[in-house]
């Protein structure tokens, strides 16, 4: 059928856009040998966000007990997920804890020093506090007496909902990770270090993605195929949000790129954090 095509096609091609968006920052960062300009605070968030969505969509993927509490739950349906959502999320672990590094161990990789090599306080504790959540739902799920059952599923605690604990962190952290970087670029008054590049292919990648969900939701003749898989829905829309955002910093607001002299650390950090070192 056309519409199967149409989905495998724009999954194979999302998926392309989105994975090659993960090379321009960390290239751009060789090649000026410093991460001026930009903070740790994408990449290092994007790092455990892209841990909790790759161990969600194998979850999904491959376990037998979700996919059957997930259609105890869902009428008999099946999850949207597919292995290029598998294989997305791995290259994109990958890829951010690449950039990562290059802001933890900045002398390893011949870097001249950067303030926004210092995690702020927000994206910090964001981490930490998805962390403590899963854990909480975890212990929560294993105090189930139903916890590996599929007609417990509607009612009671199972797996399933450990599972979407997991992915809603890549939730939470599609919701902020950008703004570190968008309030540096806004007072740095420059998108100087930091890619449009990536935020191209990113916005490609997301119109591409809500497409071939809505293609497989439409197939199934039941839009739970998005309501069952919200984190895979909001990435594209959210992302996308964003990207506009910086595509107006980049070509309406700031479009000489000079940059303001002075780097910014990072989000919510104050003169007096920046002087303990």
């Amino acid at each position: 059928m056309i519409l199967d095509v149409l989905s495998a096609f724009f999954g194979v091609i999302y998926f392309a856009a989105w994975s090659v968006s993960f090379y321009p920052q960390p290239l751009l960062n060789l090649r000026r040998k410093s991460t001026s300009g930009t903070t740790i605070d994408f990449p290092l968030i994007n790092t455990l966000g892209f841990a909790a969505y790759l161990t969600s969509n194998m979850a999904f993927y491959y376990s037998p007990l979700i996919r059957a509490q997930y259609a105890a739950r869902y009428n008999g349906l099946t999850p949207t997920v597919k292995f290029n959502d598998i294989a997305f999320a791995a290259h994109g672990l990958l890829l951010s804890a690449i950039t990562t590094s290059q802001y933890f161990y900045a002398r390893a990789w011949g870097f001249s020093p950067s303030l926004g090599n210092r995690p702020s306080r927000f994206i910090l504790g964001i981490f930490f506090g998805c962390v403590v959540g899963i854990v909480i739902v975890l212990f929560v799920v294993l105090g189930s007496p139903d916890r590996d059952s599929t007609h417990g599923a509607v009612s009671s605690w199972v797996w399933l909902d450990a599972i979407y604990a997991i992915s809603y962190v890549k939730l939470v952290i599609t919701l902020i990770k950008y703004t570190p970087q968008v309030i540096v670029n806004y007072r740095n008054q420059s998108t100087q270090g930091w890619s449009i590049l990536q935020i191209l292919l990113d916005f490609s990648g997301g119109i591409l993605s809500i497409t071939q969900q809505s293609i497989d939701s439409y197939l199934q003749r039941d839009w739970s195929g998005i309501t069952g898989n919200p984190v895979k829905f909001a990435l594209g829309n959210v992302s996308m949000l964003y990207d506009l955002i910086f595509m107006t910093q980049h070509y309406l607001l700031y479009p000489n790129d000079d940059g303001k002299p002075q780097e910014v650390a990072s989000l919510l950090e104050t003169d007096e954090e920046r002087r303990i070192d």
